[in-house]
């Protein structure tokens, strides 16, 4: 970067900033009583505007965050990671009112950003003692529960994303998971890919993967890398958005 008077060396800033970011992000391949839970995010260009986090909680609960900030690179991860930061503070004191909480993180974003920028996320907190999922969508895209028998459940409850309307108010919604059943959270770049004809793969090719890989694959870490491995086949391994995927399975003590 040059100026009038000296040339300034970023890249060390930008290895630490890259940090910062892998930091909000470490790649869990955890299992509790009830639940294997992993995830992955890679992203186009160092940094990048997705972000998702798992958040261990007292008697075998889950908190789990994925989101996805407009634009990419450097705008995209100092958005991502100040929305993150504004989660985290405001879970402090808004308690068990998830709606409560990402009210309070859209209000912090529209005053931090300027008009025009936004971010979509996903909120929700697993119950172990009660089998359920509280969760709160903030304009994401729905993530999907595969069941045993196949069927899917969409997780569309909540309200716009946060940044876009200072007055937006946040609906809860609530879904029972079960053992077996198979929790899958993503961003639109993980769908978006597409194949050398223009056709994108799709929630369609992310579920049949996710379900014909839950069928032979008993980790979750590893049930991740089989879903991006299916859709670099897909897409001959061209990416041209961040890409996020969590998956949570829940196993036998979760009933």
């Amino acid at each position: 970067m040059k100026t009038d008077e000296m040339v300034v060396d970023v890249s060390q800033d930008w290895v630490l900033a890259c940090n910062v970011q892998e930091a909000f992000m470490q790649a869990p391949h955890t299992a509790s009583a009830s639940l294997d839970y992993s995830a992955r995010c890679r992203q186009v260009r160092a940094l990048g505007g997705d972000c998702y986090n798992f958040i261990p909680l007292k008697q075998d609960g889950l908190g789990l965050v994925v989101g996805d900030a407009s634009g990419k690179g450097l705008a995209g991860a100092l958005m991502i990671a100040n929305v993150q930061s504004s989660l985290r503070t405001a879970a402090l004191f808004t308690g068990d009112d998830l709606a409560a909480l990402l009210k309070v993180v859209n209000g912090q974003t529209c005053v931090s950003f300027a008009e025009g920028r936004y971010a979509t996320l996903f909120y929700g907190v697993f119950d172990g003692s009660t089998c359920t999922l509280r969760y709160v969508n903030a304009g994401h895209n729905p993530p999907i529960v595969i069941r045993q028998d196949g069927s899917t459940h969409w997780l569309e409850t909540g309200g716009a994303p946060v940044g876009l309307f200072a007055d937006s108010e946040y609906r809860e919604g609530t879904v029972r998971l079960e053992t077996g059943h198979l929790l899958i959270a993503f961003t639109d770049g993980l769908i978006e890919a597409e194949n050398q004809d223009g056709q994108e793969w799709g929630v369609e090719g992310l579920v049949k993967a996710a379900a014909s890989g839950a069928q032979c694959i008993q980790g979750a870490g590893d049930l991740v890398n089989s879903i991006f491995s299916t859709m670099d086949d897909f897409c001959q391994g061209r990416q041209t958005d961040d890409a996020t995927l969590a998956v949570i399975r829940v196993g036998p003590r979760a009933l």
